[in-house]
């Protein structure tokens, strides 16, 4: 959510910046800008909407110009409406900034500052820190910079230019995430190395309290009594086609597409000698032996990963699991102690409400183990354990790939948490692994042939709501589907454990009505195709989503879609496929933007 990048260097930089803000579309914004050093002054140009509708129309009906060093920013409306007064970079002529986050204690720096004197334009809160920079500058930055962050609150990354120093450009972190790369003569700011990989693999990943200070030479860094820190530079493992579309209509086909070798990457280095292996964060058999509760915590489609875990760690290894919405961890005051472990599910590894869990939990002093993708995030920083999922970048809002080797790991933890705790031995523990590194194969499968999807898809387009049902472990794929054809083709879109219906849901049905039943577990059939009987004797339309095994029993079925078989346990990882490309092809067919839907962001970094 919301996007910074700066440059500063020897190449006319306005298009660096614009195409810059372009690869991070995926975060999620509603207007966009850049701020440019122009011969003696700061140029501002910015505007509502997409970059290319909005800003790009902006800058070309600007009179020519040049410069060498500038930020850039893709807002998501906090503070104020999106508008193009609301728009970032914002400043005053002397000062400008791009801000990411929320600054919690805007409202008493704007009354402090109102009394001296100062006029508020925009909305925002960001406009505080503008104006708060330029009544703390003495002509140094790094002084004026940090007597500011001294005063505000919350959670921020700020990308910083003065009029009086030209072609320098400063920035500095809390919480928010934010990089400085290192090109050659030439440096960059970003919040993502995905903005800036077409132009260098190397980057320092800046901490919390920490000022950089870049020109196009290079970049000194500061803690706040303005003493130089030494840095390590970091690789990017991973090149500019892993960011584009490959041919692909869009990234979130593409992300579809590369799940089976994304679930290679993530399983193969964590298995030895047929066996799950976390050597690599510390995880021993000992830990999970001895902890009382293992919770899973997340967001979105995190969460619902977290929910199969918890289902087959409970049902392999007999111990409980509490599954919890991160939004909510901190403020149901969890029974947490030192006895337990935590795991840390996010995509990012910069959710918010999941970054804020984690801290609780560290706190408290509970193991806490995270399940991120971004390598060097604040979440890994910070949890005591972690180990990476190699999915690679997810560039479409929607996420997939991420989902499925999220959900992967949790097969794995339930795996040797069975073993650890004796309730299954080697043998079956080696028996699953060799099932889950059968799934790879099965997905390819479920992608060979995808015009049954489209017939779905068609069939949903013209739809105003619909349901998902399912069982067990069903019932926790049926959320995902849902999220996933809720987010991005807007249709109205609820799952429920398909038992519940008798219990007020049956009264939404009604003639025309699409049903989604997903019926993976044999033994839970017979229960899902009761209940597919009840909605379809009141003229519902049932897609339903099942293992071949069962093809017989689909006589009266609308859209039957029979999956390849494995065990039950790990049909999860097969069902979401169909489910994603359903949701893809309706998104598709009525002409959305599937890559970025309105509203959303990719990483949420405020609460």
């Amino acid at each position: 959510m919301c996007g910074i990048v700066g440059y500063a260097g020897e190449r006319e930089c306005t298009g660096i910046l614009v195409n810059a803000l372009e690869k991070l579309e995926y975060r999620g914004y509603d207007s966009a800008g850049i701020a440019i050093f122009e011969g003696d002054r700061i140029k501002t140009v910015k505007a509502k909407g997409k970059i290319r509708e909005g800003l790009v129309q902006r800058l070309r009906m600007e009179a020519h110009f040049s410069a060498v060093s500038g930020i850039g920013h893709t807002r998501w409306a906090t503070h104020g409406e999106p508008s193009d007064i609301n728009s970032h970079p914002i400043g005053n002529g002397r000062v400008s900034i791009v801000h990411n986050g929320i600054i919690e204690n805007y409202r008493r720096v704007k009354e402090f500052l109102t009394d001296k004197g100062y006029g508020f334009e925009s909305e925002t809160d960001t406009e505080a820190v503008a104006k708060l920079l330029d009544y703390n500058y003495n002509g140094d930055p790094l002084d004026t910079i940090i007597k500011t962050i001294a005063d505000i609150e919350g959670a921020y990354a700020l990308g910083i230019m003065f009029r009086e120093h030209k072609n320098r450009i400063f920035a500095v972190r809390k919480e928010s995430p934010l990089i400085v790369g290192k090109g050659n003569g030439e440096m960059f700011i970003a919040s993502d190395v995905t903005a800036i990989i077409e132009h260098t693999k190397e980057y320092y990943l800046l901490e919390p309290g920490e000022i950089a200070d870049i020109t196009k030479d290079g970049v000194t860094f500061y803690d706040i009594h303005k003493n130089v820190i030494e840095k390590e530079l970091s690789v990017v493992d991973w090149d500019i086609s892993a960011a584009e579309k490959g041919g692909y209509a869009h990234f979130m086909l593409k992300e579809i597409h590369e799940q089976p070798e994304a679930l290679k990457r993530t399983i193969s280095p964590r298995i030895k000698d047929g066996m799950p292996d976390f050597s690599e964060c510390g995880l021993t058999d000992e830990k999970l032996r001895a902890y009382r509760h293992i919770y899973f915590v997340g967001c979105g489609s995190a969460m619902h990963a977290g929910i199969v875990g918890k289902y087959v760690v409970e049902s392999l290894a007999r111990t409980p699991v509490i599954m919890d919405i991160a939004s909510e961890f901190r403020y149901r005051s969890p029974l947490l102690s030192p006895d337990d472990l935590v795991v840390i599910i996010s995509q990012s590894g910069e959710t918010a409400d999941t970054l804020a869990a984690l801290k609780l939990s560290n706190e408290i002093g509970a193991d806490t183990l995270a399940i991120v993708n971004v390598v060097g995030s604040s979440i890994a920083r910070e949890a005591k354990m972690v180990m990476y999922t190699l999915a690679g970048p997810e560039i479409s809002v929607c996420s997939t790939k991420a989902y499925m080797v999220q959900t992967a790991f949790m097969y794995l933890i339930a795996f040797r948490v069975a073993y650890a705790r004796n309730m299954i031995d080697e043998q079956t523990c080696k028996k699953y692994i060799s099932m889950l590194e059968g799934v790879p194969a099965l997905v390819e499968h479920c992608l060979a042939d995808q015009t049954q999807y489209q017939k779905v898809a068609a069939r949903l387009m013209s739809t105003d709501s619909l349901l998902y049902i399912g069982r067990g472990l069903d019932y926790a794929l049926s959320m995902e589907g849902s999220l996933k054809l809720k987010e991005i083709s807007y249709i109205h879109s609820e799952s429920y454990a398909a038992g519940e219906l008798k219990h007020g849901t049956i009264s939404l049905i009604e003639d025309g009505m699409p049903v989604i039943a997903v019926a993976t577990q044999h033994n839970l059939y017979e229960k899902t195709a009761s209940n597919v009987k009840e909605v379809k004797s009141r003229g519902a339309t049932v897609i339903m989503v099942c293992s071949e095994t069962l093809k017989s029993e689909m006589a009266d079925i609308d859209y039957p879609i029979y999956l390849p078989v494995t065990d039950d346990i790990l049909m999860p990882l097969v069902a979401v496929v169909p489910l994603q490309l359903i949701a893809y092809y309706t998104a598709a067919l009525k002409n959305f933007d599937v890559d970025h839907p309105k509203n959303l962001a990719k990483s949420v970094t405020v609460e």
